[in-house]
C-alpha cells in the first residue's frame, strides 16, 4: 500500500461542505414558512416560495449553489416517493363507480384542456403540462412531480415556480369560496365531498374547505382528494415514457440514457402496496407523510431561491389566465358530475 493511500482520509467531507450551506439555507426557509403557516394560517408552500425568492441574491454564491441545486432537483423526488404512504387502494371502493370515473375523468380532461389552452395562448407545452397536472391532481406536489419528468433546464424551473405560486393562490381562494357554493346548491354530504375533493388543488385546502362545513364533508372530501393523489402514479409514468427522448437530448449531445421507470416512482408504488396491506403502522404513516411534506417544502424553497420576480413578471398575463381557466374548468366539470350523479341516483 502506498503512502498516499495510507494518508487518504476514511471519509471525504469536502462534498458535504459544498452541499451543507445551501441545504441549511433551504431548510431554514422551509422552517420559517411552516412557522408562519402554523401561527397565522395560509399555505406553507406559498410562504416558502415567497421567502425563497427574497433570498435570490444567494443563488450565485459558490458556497450555496450545490446545496440549493440538491434541494431543488433531488429532494423533490424523495418527497414524491413518500407520498405513497398516504394512499390506500381499498379506499377507492368507498367512492363508488361514478365517483371514480368522475375523478379520473377530471384529471385527464383538465390536463388535456390545459394543454389545448396553452397552445391557443401560444405558451410552452411545459407550462401547459405543469398547470394541468397541478390543477387536476394535487396542486404543488403534482407540479413538482411533473417537473421532475421534464428536461431539467431554466425554463422548467421558472414555469414550475409560476405554477406553484398560481396554484397555491387559487387553491386558497377556492378553500374560502367553494363552501359557499356547496351551501348555495344545497349539496349533500357525498356530493359536497366529491365536489370539494375533486376541484380544489392542494390537499390541505381540501381538508380545510371540507371541515369548514362539517366533519362528515371533510372526511368525504379528503377521500375524493386521495384518489386524485393516487392518479399521480399513472400520469407520471405516462410522462416519463412520453418525454424520455426529450430529457435525453437535454442531458448532452449524445444523450444520457434515462431509466424507463425512475427509482422514485418505483418507491411511490412500493409505499402504496405496503400501506395497502397494513404493514406500516398508522403512527409511522403520519411521520412519513410529514417527512414527505418537509421534503417538498424544502424543495419549493430552493426553487424560490433560484428564481427572481423579474423573470416571473416577464412571463406576462397569459400563464395566470391559463391557471385561472383550469381552476374554473375543473370546478364546473365536478359540479356537472355531481348533478349527473343526482340524476342517476334518482
Amino acid at each position: 500500500m502506498s503512502t498516499k493511500q495510507l494518508q487518504k482520509p476514511l471519509f471525504d467531507f469536502s462534498s458535504i461542505q459544498l452541499i451543507l450551506p445551501g441545504f441549511i439555507l433551504c431548510c431554514v426557509i422551509a422552517a420559517a414558512a411552516s412557522f408562519v403557516s402554523n401561527q397565522y394560517g395560509g399555505p406553507k408552500f406559498l410562504y416558502a416560495l415567497l421567502i425563497g425568492i427574497s433570498f435570490h441574491f444567494l443563488v450565485d454564491n459558490p458556497k450555496c449553489v450545490k446545496g440549493i441545486e440538491l434541494c431543488a432537483k433531488k429532494l423533490v423526488r424523495v418527497g414524491v416517493a413518500l407520498l405513497g404512504v398516504r394512499i390506500a387502494i381499498s379506499d377507492i371502493s368507498d367512492l363508488g363507480l361514478l365517483g371514480v370515473v368522475a375523478l379520473a375523468g377530471g384529471v385527464v380532461l383538465t390536463i388535456s384542456f390545459s394543454m389545448l389552452l396553452s397552445r391557443i395562448l401560444k405558451l410552452p407545452y411545459m407550462l401547459g403540462l405543469l398547470a394541468g397536472g397541478a390543477t387536476g391532481i394535487c396542486g404543488i406536489s403534482a407540479a413538482m412531480a411533473v417537473s421532475s419528468t421534464l428536461p431539467q433546464n431554466e425554463d422548467n424551473e421558472k414555469y414550475t415556480l409560476l405554477t406553484a405560486i398560481g396554484v397555491a393562490a387559487f387553491s386558497t381562494a377556492a378553500m374560502v369560496l367553494y363552501p359557499l357554493i356547496v351551501g348555495s346548491f344545497d349539496l349533500s354530504v357525498s356530493e359536497a365531498g366529491l365536489f370539494l375533493g375533486g376541484s380544489i388543488h392542494d390537499v390541505a385546502q381540501v381538508v380545510g374547505a371540507g371541515y369548514i362545513i362539517s366533519p362528515e364533508v371533510g372526511d368525504a372530501a379528503t377521500l375524493a382528494k386521495m384518489f386524485r393523489v393516487a392518479m399521480l402514479m399513472p400520469v407520471i409514468m405516462f410522462l416519463v415514457v412520453a418525454l424520455r427522448s426529450e430529457r435525453e437530448k437535454f442531458d448532452g449531445k449524445e444523450g444520457k440514457r434515462q431509466p424507463l421507470i425512475p427509482f422514485f416512482l418505483v418507491m411511490f408504488a412500493v409505499f402504496i402496496i405496503i400501506n395497502q396491506f397494513g404493514f406500516i403502522p398508522e403512527a409511522a404513516v403520519t411521520q412519513i407523510s410529514q417527512l414527505s411534506s418537509w421534503c417538498l417544502v424544502i424543495s419549493i424553497a430552493a426553487l424560490g431561491v433560484k428564481t427572481s420576480f423579474e423573470k416571473l413578471i416577464g412571463l406576462g398575463w397569459k400563464p395566470i389566465a391559463l391557471l385561472f381557466s383550469n381552476t374554473i374548468f375543473i370546478a364546473l366539470y365536478m359540479l356537472t358530475m355531481v348533478y349527473l350523479s343526482r340524476v342517476i341516483n334518482g
